[in-house]
């Protein structure tokens, strides 16, 4: 950002202090919206410590384990972390973007309007065209799909059902516990919770006590599907996303090409209402993978024609062909782990796998290369998941249909394909000198943060025998109200972030200080992503703020570092407050992780 756009701002005649300001803030944003790396190490270490912490709060409170206690598992894990920081993390970028917007307004000599460059040849979008495609069309397709599945037309449609009995399994707390825990118990939940679990025990005593599961009989099997088929939706909600995906598509093309012809676009269209009308009326959930794809083959088919005519507009517009590659990846890496698909570390080996075939079409694409192979292997990788999602693959089974032997087939011939385009891939970048600086840097990268560990943990075995861990501990302790002792650490935390970078606090200061403040009522979501946005500011305070560093070392000779030290004291303040807004409304934080979880 500091090589493209601080050039521009200042040739633009903005203010030096507002254009290094934006910037180092903007920026800094990448540690706390996911996929943040400060999230990643801080959740690892957050999760030990909340879970060791809470077994000791619950064997003070006379109780065998935190379970036990609590009435649900001492957990927090960094996919949820992730869920957690999602809307502070938008918070953040909101107070930045007001700011800039209030300070311009304020100031407009020193944010002037940019004066738009004579485009010749490119074509214009009307400005009722772009707001009908470019916004309209496509929220209606989204509000469309939204309503369909508040209304039960879209939704699953898995019949299968279990050989096996449920166990009945008591949903709220345990109650064969010593008078000492049950006692904690009742404080910590309240008296009308503990009677409902009291309740909840007479039930399962006078019905014979907790149920073994057992084996259904083929009657019972029968009617559980046949329950199933009923409850299910009539359309699925992998065709809906499909289609709905598909449909954005053709929108988007047809705004950005006003006169582009429109037929190929509107047989695309009507490909899409195919597709769902054909659902609907003619798959119902009893059919196998194999047949719905052949009756949805014609308007798929359809479709494909419109979004391959659309993919070519879109290609021809250069903001979309820088774009949206990337913002496909992100979604791609950030949507398997909020979707709970998978958890960090093979989103991490997703993302970097797109990221060098993406690299490498660049450069193919620079040489004017046979670029084809790179998006080949990224259609099979597509084709593979799209497979493995809608077929059994399992062919070691007993009864294995054709239409399974040809879709794992097709799974491990898009598997091997997609393996070939990414080492191809790296063949290209290493042949282009691309690859080797970034193996360069992220082993750099990789052994800094190792060493700190290391480092970190001989200080802290130095600190834990000569009694210092104790003494802080006890000092927290001390406070009689939790949230004056998480205050505090956050003070701490605060000022240690302009001499510490975010590493040496995360390993050093957080195990130190972690067994009390994870020890205590307070949400270890809440706690955790309070600590990552106040880590965050120390990336921006000088003297040793490594954004300030960075930019630096990119601006030109005619910004000082008195002015970047000056542009940066806004939005350090706007952290402050927008960490005191996260303290007073602790939902911002929680609201996202009980909305999927539920």
């Amino acid at each position: 950002m500091g090589l493209l756009s601080l050039p521009t701002m200042l040739r633009n005649g903005y203010s030096p202090e507002l254009a290094t300001g934006v910037i180092a803030a903007s920026g800094t944003l990448g540690q706390i919206i996911p996929p943040s790396i400060v999230i990643v190490l801080l959740g690892t270490l957050a999760g030990d410590l909340y879970a060791a912490a809470q077994e000791t709060r619950a064997q003070a409170a006379g109780c065998t384990d935190a379970l036990t206690y609590l009435g649900e598992a001492a957990v927090v894990s960094v996919g949820t972390l992730f869920q957690a920081a999602i809307l502070p993390g938008i918070l953040l970028a909101l107070l930045y973007a007001l700011y800039a917007f209030g300070y311009a307004l304020a100031n407009p000599s020193k944010a002037p309007p940019v004066a738009i460059p004579d485009q010749t040849g490119v074509e214009r979008i009307g400005r009722n065209h772009g707001l009908i495609w470019l916004l309209g069309a496509p929220v209606a397709i989204i509000a469309v799909g939204i309503f369909s599945a508040f209304v039960n037309v879209s939704g699953s449609q898995d019949i299968s059902v279990s050989s096996y009995s449920d166990v009945f399994v008591a949903k709220t707390l345990r109650t064969n516990v010593s008078d000492e825990c049950k006692s904690s118990m009742i404080d910590l939940h309240g008296q009308e919770k503990w009677d409902e679990a009291i309740a909840e025990q007479k039930a399962v005593a006078a019905a014979g006590g907790l149920q073994q599961s057992r084996a259904l009989s083929e009657d019972e099997i029968s009617a559980a599907q046949v329950a199933k088929v009923a409850q299910a939706s009539p359309l699925g909600t992998g065709v809906l996303i499909l289609f709905m995906a598909m449909g954005i598509m053709l929108a988007f093309a047809r705004g950005i090409s006003p006169s582009a012809n429109a037929r190929p676009l509107a047989i695309g269209a009507v490909g899409v209402m195919l597709g769902l009308v054909a659902d609907i009326v003619l798959i119902p959930p009893t059919m196998t993978s194999g047949v719905s794809l052949l009756v949805l083959a014609i308007p798929l088919g359809l479709a494909l024609y419109g979004c391959r005519y659309g993919a070519t507009l879109l290609g021809k517009n250069e903001m979309i062909r820088v774009v949206f590659p990337p913002l496909v990846l992100i979604v791609a890496v950030l949507g398997s782990i909020l979707g709970g698909i998978t958890n960090p570390t093979p989103a991490a080996a997703l993302g970097a796998g797109g990221a060098i075939m993406l690299a490498a079409y660049r450069k193919l694409s620079d040489e004017n290369g046979k670029s084809k192979i790179v998006i080949m292997a990224a259609f099979a990788l597509v084709i593979m998941i799209l497979v493995g999602i809608n077929f059994d693959l399992r062919v070691g089974r007993d009864d294995v249909m054709l239409e399974e032997w040809l879709a794992f087939f097709v799974a491990q011939g898009a598997y091997h394909f997609a393996i070939f385009g990414i080492l191809y891939s790296c063949w290209v970048l290493l042949r282009t000198n691309v690859l080797p600086p970034v193996v360069r840097e992220t082993a750099k990268v990789t052994s800094m943060v190792f060493t700190i560990l290391i480092g970190s943990q001989v200080l802290n075995l130095v600190v834990i025998s000569f009694g210092g861990e104790h003494y802080i501990q006890d000092f927290l302790r001390s406070f009689d109200r939790e949230w004056v002792v998480f205050l505090i650490v956050m003070l701490v935390l605060f000022f240690l972030g302009f001499v510490l970078d975010f590493l040496e606090i995360i390993y050093i200061v957080i195990p130190i200080v972690g067994p009390v403040i994870y020890g205590g009522t307070m949400d270890p979501k809440w706690v955790t992503i309070m600590i990552a946005v106040n880590l965050q500011t120390s990336f921006l305070t000088p003297p040793f703020g490594f954004a300030l560093f960075y930019l630096r070392g990119v601006a030109p000779p005619s910004v000082t570092t008195a002015q970047i030290y000056r542009g940066i004291i806004p939005f350090v303040l706007i952290q402050v407050a927008g960490l005191a807004m996260l303290w007073g409304f602790p939902s911002i934080v929680t609201i996202v992780p009980s909305l999927i979880g539920h």
